[in-house]
């Protein structure tokens, strides 16, 4: 679409020509009795084969044949050949349409006009002047509607003169057949007096050849006209059936069934005349497209039981199949441009269309429109706030909201582009995540800006961000911007949306933004009222005056080329005097404009409400159709989801035992094997439902709604009360489950028969996948629905909830939300644990599959599935342990290379993480929260303010304004507003109720550190601002000068300099404390500055800087904490209680009661009782690593702290006993609070806050083998036993069991250990201690332990390696590389040497990795990235290269036949050991951290896998260094050991991998590694020959998603491979 297309006023004509549509119409046109036999074959055999072929195709096939089921054509409102050709015109619409004529030996029904225009009407009365009894019968079957523009004659319905016509009872049967004889000889005369005042009409030059026809054709010739001649882009397949012997002799029953009569019994010589005419035209225009049939009649009938008659029938129908297949692959091919341009399509002329149709009859209002026009205008050039307008329910808002966007397009310029959303009208206009990205789009292509592309985890609020920065670059570029978004009270509650954060609360000049809602019943309005103060933004709309609402009636009617008399036009206007409301005017007149100026007042009920007209309009619709079709048919539209298209709505009616016994209460079906709701009975209902329906597309579908939101609501009242409500439910979710497809048939009890019939519905069955990569969205949108609506919580579970296909299906064609919405909506309906569980666990994978955009294949979802609920499959086998096994067999039978996750390594559902709470791009540095309010504040390294709702832990307002990080925010005002600080200087006011900055203090606060640094402490960063709220007083301070502001206006009040530079430690009631450099503590009047006293520190100044300030308000006191590990309380009136502390505090916090202090010491936290006058510690938190930070529990029961090891600990504060621990995957945390029985953690280093749970089933805890940050670690080859050296004691080795998972013995070493390494199978566990000492532990002949003793000059181990043999060991010092032997004495294992050893040179840095030959050469890497080979036989050493970077991992082959090099960069080697040549260099560049850290080569050294800094696993192949597999796993692996068919490995949180791998023999070519990942990777490989002399790199560049790896590798002399 061309960009003018979405600036100017949309053509809603041509651009639904660009719309993509998946539906495919069939309209079949024959006669109604002669070619039953042939419509019957056709609905058997033809029509489930054209279903699966589309199905397969992705498309959807609707069949529209109005002769099925019927036996007659007459109708008592005539109507039928109108809807017929209505119908036909609506197949001619789709993209996709084929008409199918079927013409045998009749020419068909031949019906009398129902509507003659006034003037032909006369002209034919003038031709039969003579003949008095034609023109009273004429005069007495047409009457004159002045009404219609022009007037008309209406043939009026066959009831007026014979009231038991189609009246089919029992005790009227009788009466109904007589008049339905009497009705025939009276259509007859009027057909003959018609058609013989038509033919003078033509002789005498009144009527054209085409007026005259009129009265003459039947209706399969009006529609082959229509649906073949007059139409230009027809597919048509024309089956032309003839009867060669059919004899005149015959019954008249029988010639009744294939010739046309007349009423008494001979031949219609005419009608055969026009049938061979018509013949002739199609034989002579559709050549290519006619098929001749000739059959004999056997007993004067087609009988499907006689072999020939079965031949005839099934060659028909295949030919049927053939021709229809071919036109459909022909003209069902959707319009180019990528999947988010097709529905953005979808969704533009969705809003264009229905804005449109508002506008037509839209009148009146100008007052209104006027008022917001000129606040627009006033409002263009500076920044402004949104205009809402509100009203009452069917106050008409939507109405003029589209005609405002209809008029402003004229009036704002070309350069201008308006953007209308009527929100709850489409899928895509409900969730506001949906609509953010839809007006983005469509403003972005208007204006030709980059599109949005998600860069982070949380989308939501990154198309916030980018929602607004669109709008300020609209301005920039001098565009002009106007935005209406109708009906806010639509949008779905998820996500936040009525909290309206995502809103723009400024707009910026020539943009323009205005929304509408209600005015009750939802907290919309006040919500706008709190984001907008000034009251001129707000514009309600009024109840419509008696004038506006006849302007209304005039608009409507010449929209309908209609007029009311004027008695009925006053009827309609009393009626509306007394609602004023324009949705009862509007229903009111959709009924006036059905009434002829010749309907009586006295017969019209136009009730005196709009719930009274809707109730009278079923009740008319239900006389007139049935109760049981109306009330059955508006159920199901109404009680689906998004709707059901029209065949949808024609099947599910026909699985309805209730409407089909209804339908054949008095008659037999056509066929007793294949029984159907027959079309024509849904097109008439259709017809009279008329403006309540209404048609919107989605996912290329058309699918019937209701228009007004008030119906719907009437409908669930009237038919969806009680059990009906789950019976509906469960007739859809049947259909959608596909239980009545493929020919089985359901039984049937009719009152017509004594038996039930089992009979077959045709109804298409409903796969999962349409085709490869085609999800059947209309299943995954409406079946789980369904089900859980109908409580049909078994066939859920089976289906849906256990079904790894159905959850993959969903997530990629609906997205995770919509799991998410189905899950939830489950488990508020019913009390299930594993489906709560469920839910939890694509609620913490959601982040991970939004960050990748959607764009997966299934063994990510499968992954993060399999790997968080593996230790749960146990305690939950019928959903989770379900789940798990589908997951492990999908790996199985992978065609692609896979890891398997075969235990869980990622934090499982029902833990402690609750909640993962994600809007800011940067690290948290600040946090607060108001348990009161149940809102909560963090502020980030890129300057954002997050608010998220407690209740609903979605975000509410993300906040912008500081240029630099936040460093400190505090909640005021019980939670309404917020203050926070910044490194920009500024001070800022925030209210958060409307999400807007109050005021900013620029120049208010100064630092002298970096608050980010992670050695900074806590207090100075919460020490940029004291507040004083009672005396509404703001104190900062600022490069030695303290500033007092006003804390409600943000004015200056006054500037205390004092002499040298001073701090600000907080104020005690109306004193400010300062302290000086020089050790002074100065107490000063907050209101005036004046100084009041001051007071020296006793001991020496340089010793008397301070650490830490805490400010207790309720005992007016100050803590402080200094660098000699002295604390002290101060008051006014002086210092009390000075204590020693164990070193210097890091963080001081209190209880909210101020009754317990606890303060960070390194690795202990220090707990106190606080009195006014002393503090008394009474315990201490002792930890292995230094303490960020603590809390207390809400109930100030447990203590809370979070180290450097990545744990948050919970402790007893009564017996200071360890309860609990949590592991942090990633990244310290830094800053912690607590609400109710939640943690709130947040971390400088992460963007996200965790919420953790302090009451969780323990059973769902994942066990970790280790804590977080563990500098050493090993493992056993098999993966058993876990070695590792805890962060903070590097003196004890512990073991792990991954059998048994639990940890084992201690080993304790006299200095700190820096390596650790493990003879395999000698079973030696080396540890290389600082000192230079080696202690090895022979873990067979335990507690014993030998000793290597240091060099002289005790340098510290840096590395080590065992050979494969084990009967060699390398040891890297900081200067020197030694080579000891490893041997046995009586079975006792003994390390002797070391016999051979190299220095390494001062230009030479320290050895980091490396691997020990088995011919004893060694394969090392430095710091620096330098690579050698020394051999020590020889001693000589071989230099081969440089990486660029530390040299993290040198992994050497299970045979010994290969080595793989990784750095801390991008670059890895992989070289070939005998002879020593560079096989491959592998470089890997993702979004960060690239670095690999560990590697291990398979058993069968056909793959290496690596862990990487990026947290992912990545398995290359050897032979061709091809990058073949990624897996993210969250936390880097920093140790692995190849095992099996897979690895065992430790991550850097402390979790316990075990995995396999499976790679097939023939690679696809489809399979993309990195599909998942924004990320390339180049491999350069040598040049091989026979007889390499030296290694040649050689590349040649290709993508390996279009090409086979292993034949490439195995065809081509030299390789490259890169994807981007």
């Amino acid at each position: 679409m061309a960009t003018v297309e979405v600036r100017e006023a949309p053509d809603t004509g041509a651009l639904q020509d660009q719309l993509p549509s998946r539906t495919v119409r069939l309209f079949i046109s024959s006669t109604f009795k002669d070619m039953s036999c042939e419509r019957n074959a056709f609905w058997e055999k033809v029509y489930p084969e054209l279903q699966t072929h589309c199905q397969s195709m992705g498309l959807v096939l609707e069949v529209v044949d109005l002769r099925w089921g019927v036996n007659d054509a007459v109708a008592d409102d005539h109507m039928t050949s109108d809807l017929c050709l209505h119908e036909l015109q609506a197949c001619q619409r789709a993209a996709c349409h084929i008409f199918i004529a079927l013409l045998g030996n009749q020419y068909g029904y031949r019906p009398i006009p129902r509507l003659i225009p006034e003037r032909e009407f006369e002209i034919l009365l003038s031709k039969l002047s003579s003949d008095g009894e034609g023109l009273k019968l004429l005069n007495q079957w047409f009457q004159k509607d002045s009404n219609s523009v022009p007037p008309v004659y209406v043939l009026q319905p066959i009831s007026t003169h014979y009231p038991h016509f189609g009246k089919r009872r029992p005790e009227r049967d009788q009466q109904s057949g007589d008049e339905a004889v009497s009705w025939q000889f009276t259509e007859s005369r009027l057909s003959g007096l018609l058609r013989s005042a038509a033919l003078q009409a033509q002789r005498d030059g009144d009527f054209s050849e085409e007026q005259k026809h009129k009265f003459i054709k039947s209706v399969i010739e009006w529609e082959i006209e229509q649906g073949i001649l007059g139409d230009s882009s027809s597919s048509a397949v024309v089956f032309v059936r003839e009867l060669p012997r059919l004899k005149k002799n015959e019954t008249q029953k029988n010639l009744s069934l294939f010739l046309d009569l007349t009423p008494d019994g001979l031949v219609d010589a005419e009608a055969q005349e026009l049938l061979v005419s018509l013949k002739q035209r199609l034989y002579s225009i559709c050549s290519d497209s006619l098929n001749l049939q000739c059959v004999e009649l056997s007993r004067g009938a087609v009988d499907p039981s006689r072999k020939e008659h079965k031949d005839y029938l099934r060659n028909l129908s295949e030919q049927l199949v053939v021709q229809i297949k071919g036109r459909i692959e022909k003209c069902s091919v959707l319009p180019p441009g990528g999947a988010h341009w097709d529905w953005w399509k979808e969704e533009f002329i969705h809003h264009a269309q229905l804005g449109a149709e508002m506008c037509v009859t839209f009148s009146g209002r100008e007052g209104i429109l006027g008022k917001i026009c000129l606040a627009m205008w006033e409002a263009t050039n500076k920044c402004h706030a949104p205009l809402v307008l509100y009203g009452s329910t069917g106050s008409g808002k939507t109405a003029l909201l589209c005609q405002l966007a209809q008029e402003m397009r004229g009036l704002i310029g070309s350069k201008a582009t308006v953007v209308l959303r009527l929100l709850g009208t489409s899928p895509r206009s409900c969730d506001v995540e949906s609509l953010l990205f839809g007006l983005c789009l469509q403003i972005c292509r208007a204006f030709g800006m980059p599109l949005f592309c998600s860069q982070g985890p949380n989308m939501l609020q990154e198309l916030t961000r980018f929602f607004l920065s669109t709008l300020w670059k609209v301005s920039a570029q001098g565009n002009t911007l106007l935005l209406i978004l109708d009906s806010l009270h639509q949008l779905l509650p998820g996500n936040g949306a009525h909290s309206l954060h995502w809103l723009p609360r400024e707009v910026p000049p020539n943009v323009h933004l205005l929304v509408s809602t209600q005015d009750v019943g939802f907290p919309l309005l006040q919500n706008l009222r709190h984001m907008l103060e000034e009251s001129r933004n707000f514009f309600e709309l009024e109840s419509l005056t008696r004038d506006e609402g006849r302007g209304i009636v005039e608009t409507y009617m010449r929209a309908a080329k209609r007029v009311l008399t004027a008695e009925q036009s006053e009827a309609v206007l009393t009626r509306f005097q007394q609602t004023n409301s324009p949705l009862h005017l509007r229903l009111m007149l959709d009924a006036a404009r059905h009434w002829t100026s010749y309907t009586a007042i006295s017969n019209i009920n136009l009730g005196t409400s709009a719930q009274e007209v809707m109730t009278l309009s079923l009740e008319s619709l239900e006389e007139r159709h049935g109760k049981h079709l109306v009330g059955h048919a508006l159920s199901y539209i109404v009680a689906s989801k998004l709707g059901l298209s029209e065949a949808e709505l024609r099947d599910v009616l026909s699985l309805d035992d209730e409407v089909l016994a209804d339908i054949y209460r008095y008659q037999l079906p056509s066929c007793h094997t294949l029984i159907r709701l027959p079309s024509l009975r849904w097109t008439r209902l259709k017809h009279d439902l008329g403006e309540h329906l209404t048609v919107r597309r989605t996912h290329g579908v058309d699918l019937l709604r209701l228009r007004h939101r008030q119906f719907s609501e009437l409908i669930r009242e009237r038919y969806l009360s009680g059990e009906r409500r789950g019976q509906v439910h469960a007739v859809l979710a049947e259909y959608f489950l596909g239980n009545w497809a493929q020919g089985r048939p359901k039984s049937v009890l009719l009152p017509s028969v004594t038996h039930p019939l089992e009979a077959d519905r045709k109804v298409p069955l409903q796969p999962l996948w349409l085709a490869e990569g085609i999800p059947n969205h209309r299943k995954l949108q409406e079946l789980p629905y369904h089900l859980i609506c109908s409580r049909k919580w078994e066939e859920l579970q089976k289906i849906n909830l256990s079904s790894v296909d159905w959850l993959w299906c969903k997530t990629q064609g609906c997205g995770v939300d919509a799991v998410i919405q189905d899950l939830t909506l489950c488990c508020r309906l019913s009390d299930c644990p594993e489906t709560q569980l469920l839910r939890d666990t694509f609620q913490l994978l959601k982040s991970t599959l939004d960050f990748l955009g959607g764009l997966t294949d299934p063994a990510l979802l499968y992954t993060e599935l399999l790997a968080r609920l593996h230790c749960l499959s146990g305690l939950y086998p019928s959903l989770i342990g379900r789940l798990c096994g589908q997951c492990q067999d999908w790996f199985t039978s992978c065609p692609h290379p896979v890891l398997l996750p075969k235990s869980s390594f990622l934090p499982a559902p029902g833990g402690a993480l609750t909640h993962t709470l994600t809007s800011c791009s940067k690290g948290i540095t600040a946090v607060d929260l108001c348990s009161e309010r149940r809102v909560l504040v963090g502020g980030a390294e890129d300057g954002i303010l997050a608010v998220w709702s407690l209740d609903h832990f979605q975000v509410v307002h993300s906040l912008t304004g500081h240029k630099d990080g936040v460093v400190c925010v505090k909640l005021l005002s019980h939670g309404r507003h917020c203050l926070s600080s910044g490194c920009d200087g500024t001070v800022r006011r925030w209210d958060l109720e409307r999400g807007r900055e109050l005021y900013c203090i620029s120049e208010a606060v100064s630092l002298s550190i970096s608050p980010f640094d992670s050695s900074c402490i806590s207090p100075l960063r919460t020490a940029h601002f004291h507040l004083q709220e009672d005396t509404h007083l703001l104190l900062t301070n600022c490069n030695g000068q303290l500033k007092a502001w006003n804390l409600d206006s943000g004015k200056l009040l006054y500037v205390l300099c004092e002499t040298g530079m001073f701090s600000v430690l907080g104020v005690l009631g109306e004193t400010v404390v300062l302290f000086s450099e020089e050790g002074q503590l100065s107490f000063c009047d907050s209101v005036s500055g004046s100084r009041k006293t001051q007071l020296s520190l006793s001991g020496s100044v340089q010793n008397l800087s301070v650490c830490g300030v805490l400010t207790l308000t309720k005992l007016s006191r100050l803590l402080l904490t200094f660098t000699d590990a002295s604390l002290c309380m101060v008051s006014v009136a002086g210092i009390v209680c000075p204590l020693s502390l164990p070193c210097p505090a890091s963080f001081l916090c209190a209880s909210v009661d101020e009754k317990i202090l606890l303060t960070g010491c390194k690795q202990t936290v220090a707990v106190f009782h606080v009195k006014p006058n002393t503090v008394q510690m009474f315990l201490q938190l002792q930890h292995e690593v230094r303490v960020q930070t603590a809390a207390l529990s809400s109930h100030v029961r447990e203590v809370i702290t979070a180290a450097e090891d990545h744990v948050i600990r919970v402790w007893s504060l009564t017996t200071g006993n360890l309860l609990d621990s949590f592991n942090v995957i990633g990244f310290p945390v830094t800053s912690l609070m607590t609400y109710n029985r939640f943690i709130v953690s947040a971390s400088i280093r992460c963007r996200e806050l965790h919420l953790w749970s302090l009451d969780y089933n323990s059973q769902h805890r994942l066990k970790a083998c280790m804590p977080p940050q563990c500098p050493q670690v090993t493992l056993s080859k098999d993966g058993d036993t876990v070695y590792f050296v805890k962060p903070g004691n590097g003196k004890d080795i512990f073991t792990w069991s991954s059998s048994k998972g639990l940890s084992g013995h201690r080993m304790q070493a006299s200095a700190d250990v820096c390596c650790l390494e493990l003879a395999q199978q000698k079973q030696l566990l080396m540890c290389g201690l600082t000192t230079g000492t080696i202690l090895i532990y022979p873990l067979t002949f335990a507690p014993e332990t030998l000793c290597l003793p240091p060099p002289e000059n005790l340098p510290a181990v840096r590395s080590m390696a065992v050979n494969l043999r084990e009967d060699r060991l390398a040891v890297a010092y900081e200067d020197a590389v030694c080579l000891f032997e490893i041997t046995s004495r009586d079975s006792f294992p003994c390390v002797d040497g070391p016999y051979e050893s190299f220095s390494l040179s001062l230009l030479q840095s320290c050895v980091s990795g490396m691997a020990l030959l088995p011919d004893c050469r060694l394969l090392y890497g430095t710091i620096t990235g330098d690579v050698a080979l020394y051999d020590f036989k020889s001693a000589s050493a071989t230099e081969l290269g440089q990486l660029g970077a530390r040299v993290t991992c040198v992994a050497l082959s299970t045979w010994g036949t290969h080595a793989l090099i990784g750095s801390q960069e991008c670059v890895q080697q992989l070289w070939s050991l005998s002879p020593l040549l560079l096989d491959h260099m592998m470089e890997y560049k993702g979004f960060c951290f690239e670095g690999a850290v560990c590697a291990s080569f398979s058993v069968n050294d056909k793959y290496v896998f690596t862990g990487s800094l990026d947290r992912t696993v990545k398995v290359w192949e050897v032979s061709s260094g091809t990058l073949l597999c990624v897996q993210f796993v969250y936390s880097p692996v920093v140790r692995m050991m190849s095992y099996k068919d897979g690895f065992v490995a430790v991550s850097q949180s402390g979790c316990f991998v075990r995995e396999g791998f499976r790679c097939p023999d023939n690679i696809s070519r489809e399979h993309n590694p990195l599909q998942n990942f924004r990320a390339h990777y180049t491999v350069k490989s040598r040049l091989k020959t026979q007889n390499p002399p030296h290694t040649v790199i050689d590349t040649l560049d290709y993508n390996p998603a279009q090409f086979n790896f292993t034949s490439v590798f195995k065809t081509q002399p030299s390789n490259t491979c890169s994807l981007l």
